[in-house]
C-alpha cells in the first residue's frame, strides 16, 4: 500500500527567485493599472493610498508566498509511484502509480530558462489531471523526465 506522505525532494532554490520576480511582474501591471486611474482625472475615484496600499501588500506578497511556496513544493519518484505536494495557502498532495503515467513532459518558460529551471509534468489516467513539479533544476528535470518514463515503460512492459 501507499503512503499519502510528505515527499523527499524540494525544488532547486532558484525557483523563489523566479517565483518572486513573477509576483512581481504581475503586480507592476496591476499597479499601473492603478496608477493611471490616478492620473486620469474623472476616470475612476482612485485615491493615492490606494495605491500606496497597492505597493505594500504586493510587496509583502512577493517576499512572503516564494518563501512559503518554496517550503511546500515537494516531489519523490520511487520505484512504485510518484509524489508531489504543491500550494502555499492550501496544500495539494497526490501520488501516481508508474502503471497510471501516460505521457512526461519537460517545458521551460522563458521566465524558468533565465533561472536555469524547467517543469516536468506527468499525465496520467486520473480524473484530478496531470501532476507538476515546477522550478525544478533545468538537468534535475531533464533526468527526472528521463527517468519518469523508463520507469513507466518497464512497468507497461511488465504488464504485458
Amino acid at each position: 500500500m501507499v503512503d499519502l506522505r510528505e515527499p523527499r525532494e524540494r525544488v532547486s532554490p532558484r525557483a523563489r527567485w523566479m517565483w518572486m520576480l513573477a509576483e512581481g511582474l504581475e503586480s507592476a501591471v496591476a499597479i499601473g493599472v492603478l496608477w493611471a486611474a490616478l492620473a486620469l482625472p474623472g476616470w475612476v475615484d482612485v485615491r493615492w493610498w490606494w495605491v500606496a496600499l497597492a505597493i505594500v501588500a504586493a510587496v509583502g506578497y512577493m517576499v512572503v508566498v516564494p518563501q512559503w511556496r518554496y517550503l511546500v513544493h515537494r516531489w519523490e519518484v520511487t520505484d512504485t509511484a510518484v509524489y508531489t505536494q504543491v500550494g502555499w495557502w492550501s496544500r495539494e498532495r497526490r501520488i501516481a502509480p508508474m502503471s497510471r503515467i501516460q505521457t512526461v513532459d519537460y517545458t521551460e518558460s522563458g521566465l524558468s530558462r533565465l533561472f536555469g529551471l524547467a517543469t516536468v509534468t506527468i499525465t496520467t489516467a486520473s480524473a484530478a489531471g496531470a501532476l507538476s513539479v515546477a522550478g525544478l533544476d533545468r538537468t534535475v528535470a531533464r533526468q527526472l523526465a528521463d527517468e519518469l518514463t523508463h520507469k513507466a515503460d518497464a512497468v507497461e512492459g511488465d504488464a504485458t
